[in-house]
């Protein structure tokens, strides 16, 4: 609901430059995986889930309205950053929830609907900003306030998640560098290769406002990338359970590095509704894949780390890609932005293909 009005508060209301923009998400969203890692890590040494998915959704319920009555940039990022706090709480412990419900021949398939699924909300959420747009006659402000509502619902619904506590052993599994599977340590250096330059999306909702769009038309564009997410995620999900993982992330990333081509000469106000609604099938082929192959790869016992793990890579990453990306764009041009990310992406996906997937990790 508020992820594509963020930035346009911030540079249209509060009148931030570009530059702040891309350093707010990437400290808000490094936040979030620096915690990814631990929480992941303390849910497999406490056989316990669900404790920390209902704080976190919780944590970031509170956070929202907390944007409404920022008079500068510095508030929104402390808000962006309590938000973020926390996704990192929540989202390790609830990925690995859901790998401890389903096999390893269907994880593909069940990640893949989860995030269409999760993916929905931000179909939905987005036409009901435009809804409020049109209601509160464009007051940001009071539709931030208005976002603290289905937050709040939506925390008081983990309430009813229901989890089998498992077992937990002894010692659970180092997660050491040097510890942790060979392959899974060759898949977390292929992913933040990418990862370093894969910037926030909202430098892709500013292209839009620099080529004239509306408010209303780039949070359609927002709503028609994330229509097509939706709709692909479990049949690329299920694909990956058919045909190898590593082939669906490596074609994902392949489809990213076009499309930032694209996104880097666009001039045309329909070419960027072609490339939004690409874009979608990149990360449907790579965020519920990518978190089942990261669970492929470790023991079963240290499956909230590993993607803890992988998320706080990315996190880390996206700070240094955002913070480049924005630097970038306000010094050379938005193609220079989006020429950094189409070459991550290739250097991600050469890198992705070379990986070992078949080695004996004791993974069940």
């Amino acid at each position: 609901m508020l992820y594509p009005l963020t930035p346009i508060f911030l540079t249209v209301v509060l009148g931030a430059p570009v530059a702040a923009v891309g350093f707010i998400e990437g400290v808000a969203e490094s936040a979030a995986s620096l915690l990814k890692a631990v929480s992941g890590r303390l849910s497999d040494k406490s056989g316990r889930r669900r404790p920390y998915v209902v704080f976190g959704y919780t944590i970031s319920a509170i956070s929202k309205p907390v944007i409404a009555v920022a008079t500068g940039w510095p508030l929104v990022l402390l808000a962006r950053v309590g938000d973020r706090f926390g996704k990192g709480v929540r989202t390790s412990p609830r990925d690995a929830l859901l790998a401890d419900s389903t096999s390893a021949e269907s994880r593909g398939r069940a990640f893949g609907l989860h995030r269409g699924m999760d993916t929905m909300g931000a179909v939905v959420g987005p036409l009901l900003a435009l809804l409020l747009i049109s209601l509160t006659h464009s007051n940001l402000r009071l539709i931030f306030l208005i976002a603290f509502i289905p937050g709040i619902i939506g925390a008081a619904l983990t309430m009813i998640l229901r989890e089998h506590r498992h077992a937990v052993k002894t010692e659970v599994p180092s997660i050491r560098y040097g510890a942790l599977p060979s392959a899974f340590r060759a898949y977390l250096i292929a992913w933040g290769v990418f990862a370093i330059a894969n910037s926030s999306d909202v430098f892709l909702i500013l292209k839009a406002k620099q080529m004239g769009f509306t408010t209303t038309l780039v949070i359609l564009l927002y709503v028609a990338y994330n229509i097509v997410y939706a709709l692909a995620s479990p049949g690329l999900g299920h694909l990956s359970d058919r045909l190898g993982r590593k082939g669906v992330m490596v074609g994902g990333l392949i489809v990213f590095a076009l499309v930032y081509l694209g996104f880097a000469q666009a001039a045309r106000h329909w070419e960027m509704w072609v490339l939004f609604g690409i874009y979608g099938l990149y990360i449907a082929a790579t965020d519920g894949v990518g978190k089942a192959l990261a669970v492929d790869l470790v023991p079963s016992g240290i499956r909230g780390s590993a993607i803890g793990l992988l998320g706080t890579v990315s996190g880390v990453a996206t700070l240094i890609a955002s913070s480049v990306a924005g630097m970038l764009w306000s010094t050379v041009g938005s193609w220079a932005a989006f020429a950094y990310g189409s070459v991550g992406a290739l250097a991600g996906a050469i890198l992705i293909s070379r990986l070992d997937t078949h080695c004996d990790t004791g993974s069940t």
